[in-house]
């Protein structure tokens, strides 16, 4: 059975955070940190993990990203940030 995994990253150096979900991690996090070509984290590297949630359905992943999307959970993860 597949996991899923939601994670929100922050970069430290330009105060931004990426929100998204992944079947894998590893691969997704140097995806963004080192692998990638194209897209918004290319902008903002390095990255940092702050949060990740598991699930056993994609189904659940999408529904927290899409809450961590929402002033709700942006709320939430400026709470994380604040810790860091």
């Amino acid at each position: 059975m597949d996991e899923f995994v939601v994670y929100i990253l922050y970069s430290e150096k330009y105060k931004k955070t990426y929100t998204g979900f992944t079947s894998d991690l590893i691969d997704r996090f140097k995806s963004h940190n080192l692998l990638g070509t194209k897209g918004y984290t290319l902008k903002f590297r390095p990255w940092i993990v702050i949060h990740v949630d598991f699930f056993n359905s994609k189904t659940e992943a999408m529904k927290r990203e899409k809450y961590l999307k929402t002033g709700t959970g942006r709320e939430f993860i400026k709470n994380l940030i604040s810790k860091i």
